[in-house]
């Protein structure tokens, strides 16, 4: 299931935190922390380098800023000139040549909707846009039950044919809307960077999504909250404290985008085999993995999936946890896979 763009009132994810220490070693002093922050993905992004040379932060900057830029040019809805936007609107049957950016992306999709067993779909859109959520404006009532069935026949990532770095419509109408990736794919081509750049201690967010190596400029773990899922609080605190060393983490939820009729709540999460808001109680899904690109779909598909399935496949993958919370009325649930516990630090 993808995100939709409202990133800036809904970033569900996470809240970033760096630690402290009252007790600096001498050599920590030498160590300095350069900050970048900006815009991108209709969101902002902060981005943390340590070390213990000096770096150029203007180069660094114009070099962060040329990267996200390229990544919008590939992935953006909101750029008519993208490589999706052009894809969304040529005709069925044309087959487009796509860039090394946009093919990584598609294997990763391919591997998502695949693994999840379509509760992550990237043909989402039309759905999302019917029920509010997407480029069209938003609504604050239900579609029909004939709209939400005419819109299911254009939905189904394995409706689009893949090939050597071209991408083919097989059905009239049929759109891809990458949002609940596009973040954690810029998360993880930043990091990528970074490393090339000789760095080995940093901190990349991009609304919400992260992934941290080595350490802050204090020689302690990248700490990392996730935020507490109440609905209708821009700033409702942290839920959980994570330690995050050489991985990425990514959260998605229910309880920021959405709006309510006669006394029913429809969420941004829309099911790709139904057509309709989730309803399974789950109101935030966060994952921890190798690679942010993987837990933000994985994110949104546990969403979508029921929750001992959903915790059934993440204990089936190497390096790969979840932390799953279910709000039934009063009651709420915590869910965690297997591994989980270990990246947690006490309150």
């Amino acid at each position: 299931m993808p995100e939709t763009k409202y990133i800036t009132t809904s970033i569900f994810a996470l809240m970033l935190l760096i630690g402290t220490a009252l007790l600096l070693p001498a050599q920590s002093l030498a160590t300095q922390e350069y900050v970048f922050t900006g815009r991108t993905m209709g969101t902002t992004y902060a981005i943390k380098l340590v070390s213990a040379k000096p770096l150029s932060k203007s180069l660094w900057q114009e070099k962060i800023n040329l990267r996200l830029k390229q990544i919008n040019a590939c992935l953006s809805m909101y750029q008519k000139d993208s490589e999706l936007s052009r894809f969304n609107a040529a005709p069925t049957g044309q087959t487009l040549r796509v860039s090394a950016d946009f093919y990584q992306v598609l294997e990763q999709c391919s591997n998502l909707h695949t693994l999840t067993a379509g509760a992550w779909d990237g043909t989402v859109k039309p759905l999302v846009d019917l029920w509010g959520f997407g480029t069209k404006g938003r609504r604050d009532t239900p579609p029909k039950p004939a709209q939400i069935k005419t819109a299911l026949k254009r939905i189904g990532f394995n409706k689009l044919k893949i090939g050597d770095h071209v991408l083919t419509k097989t059905v009239s109408g049929i759109t891809l809307d990458l949002g609940s990736i596009a973040k954690g794919y810029g998360v993880d081509e930043i990091a990528r960077l970074i490393r090339e750049g000789g760095i080995e201690n940093y901190l990349v967010e991009i609304g919400g999504e992260l992934a941290g190596a080595g350490e802050n400029k204090h020689r302690k773990a990248w700490i990392v909250g996730i935020t507490n899922p109440e609905k209708g609080f821009l700033n409702s605190g942290l839920y959980k404290k994570m330690r995050l060393d050489n991985k990425a983490i990514a959260t998605s939820g229910n309880y920021r985008n959405y709006f309510e009729k006669n006394g029913h709540t429809y969420s941004h999460i829309i099911s790709p085999k139904t057509g309709y808001p989730v309803k399974n109680a789950v109101v935030s899904a966060s994952v921890i993995s190798d690679t942010c690109t993987l837990a933000d779909g994985l994110a949104t598909a546990l969403m979508v999936m029921n929750t001992h399935q959903a915790l059934a496949l993440i204990n089936s993958l190497d390096n790969t946890e979840c932390l799953i919370i279910r709000q039934d009325g009063r009651k709420r649930t915590v869910l965690r896979s297997s591994g989980f516990k270990a990246y947690e630090i006490g309150f």
